[in-house]
């Protein structure tokens, strides 16, 4: 008790200090489910790095990937569980960079409705972890389709609609006990039509593109001011210079700035809503112009026009694999679009679902983008198709030192296939997290069925 004290004082202190800096008031609780050693062994494994294993064998132990071997390096199983894997192809548990699960849930009613704080062009304050309701049957369902990490964001009504969290998907209670631990923030953004369409339609500002325009460069203006601000504050507390007063006036802790200064100073990770190519450079300019980095542009259908800028910045594409032309800025789209961003070097395409239901099979949304890929004269193989679905979105999520691959001492977050996953009739037989079996496709004890999924009539007729 003593030592949490002096933990909890400890962050009052650097919150005091300087609210920019990142500190947790709401922290995760999570903690992996106790599981013992797993062995799984017969499996193609698709690592995540790009390497492909053949009849290769992979141990779990204490919640971690332990060893991965081929073929001719069998591992020992010791006093591991056996699961043969028969054949069948094994991946890291897929992540998903771009969810509203929680925020909007099901059943999508009004009261559920808590994703888009639609109430000023900027509200950088708020935080979608404060909207998570973790009984939304949408993660159970997830989880059945091999996701085992998503990070959950604000809506894109606003120019800064607030601070998107990254889950484990796991059940709980508590949005904390879910929180992916030490994961960064990210704060969602939205270029184009919906903010301006939101807001012109209320008569206010912004109405037109470059009224969004202006209307993030305000704000980052403003951000700057506040970290300066701090920072001369902090710099007379240590030297115990006074102004002309003789006073040292602490500024006021403002919620929407420290997010906003979070983001300029690389602590919060910026995550942009964005459908068109121009858009996206004037967004990269922008960047530029205020120092801060963008960690991936959201939809952005047009993509494909700027791929090798991406790749040279290190700016990630989190794409659908076909959704084109529901609205005019979303017109000239390509199925193409993910191949073309995935460079050979320095790229990182992702694919992303913002639906309740692509969630439930990003691994065909992939395959969907890897048959257009193909027919354009761009062969993709599963073992480099599979970081659009684990390693690109771990990393633009600030995750990738904890997940999104197969590699020795990482979270052991692994998905069991009944065969090909870019199959179209691919399914997860069996999805761990932290080691953890979590589903079972055939074991109903291992598939949770919420009171809150539709359609549900189990003992109606009892």
């Amino acid at each position: 008790m003593h030592f949490r004290k002096f933990i909890l004082g400890a962050i009052a202190l650097v919150v005091a200090a300087s609210p920019t800096a990142w500190a947790e008031p709401y922290p995760s609780t999570y903690t992996a489910l106790d599981s013992g050693p797993v062995l799984i062994t017969n499996a193609t494994i698709l690592t995540g790095t790009g390497e492909r294993i053949e009849n290769g064998s992979l141990l779990m132990s204490a919640g971690r990937i332990e060893k991965i071997a081929a073929a001719d390096a069998r591992l020992d199983a010791g006093g591991a569980a056996v699961i043969d894997a028969g054949g069948r192809w094994v991946t890291p548990g897929l992540i998903d960079v771009h969810s509203h699960l929680g925020v909007y849930p099901s059943p999508g009613i009004k009261a559920h409705s808590d994703g888009n704080e639609a109430t000023a062009p900027t509200t950088a304050q708020v935080w979608a972890e404060h909207s998570v309701w973790p009984q939304d049957p949408g993660f159970h369902r997830a989880r059945a389709g091999g996701v085992t990490s998503l990070q959950i964001l604000p809506g894109s009504a606003n120019l800064i609609g607030g601070r998107g969290v990254t889950l484990k998907n796991v059940p709980a209670t508590t949005y904390q006990s879910m929180k992916f631990p030490s994961a960064p923030h990210g704060m969602k953004m939205a270029c184009g039509e919906n903010p301006k369409r939101v807001y012109g339609e209320k008569g206010q500002a912004p109405s037109t593109r470059m009224g969004n325009v202006a209307g993030y460069r305000a704000q980052w203006i403003e951000a700057q001011r506040y970290i300066q601000d701090w920072e001369e504050y902090e710099e007379k507390s240590n030297s115990k210079k006074n102004d002309k007063n003789g006073e040292n006036k602490r500024p006021v802790r403002d919620l929407r700035l420290e997010t906003l200064a979070g983001a300029l100073k690389g602590e919060i990770l910026v995550h942009m809503h964005c459908y068109r190519a121009d858009e996206m450079a004037t967004i990269l300019d922008m960047a530029d112009e205020f120092g801060y980095r963008v960690s991936a542009f959201h939809h952005g259908v047009e993509a494909y026009k700027l791929a090798d800028t991406l790749a040279s910045k290190g700016v990630c594409g989190a794409l659908w694999a076909d959704w084109w032309g529901f609205k005019a800025e979303a017109y000239d789209g390509i199925q193409e679009n993910i191949a073309l961003v995935d460079r050979p070097e320095g790229s990182c395409a992702i694919v992303h679902s913002d639906s309740g239901e692509g969630i439930q099979r990003l691994n065909q949304e992939a395959a969907k983008a890897m048959t257009r890929g193909r027919r354009a004269g761009l062969a993709i193989p599963p073992e480099r198709a599979i970081k659009w679905i684990t390693a690109h979105p771990a990393q633009s999520m600030g995750i990738l030192d904890q997940t999104g691959t197969l590699e020795a001492g990482k979270m052991a977050d692994v998905v069991i296939w009944n065969g090909n996953p870019f199959s179209v009739y691919a399914k997860a037989d069996q999805v761990f997290v932290d080691g953890a079996l979590l589903y079972d496709r055939t074991d109903p004890a291992y598939q949770p069925v919420s009171d809150f999924e539709l359609g549900q009539q189990l003992g109606a007729a009892q």
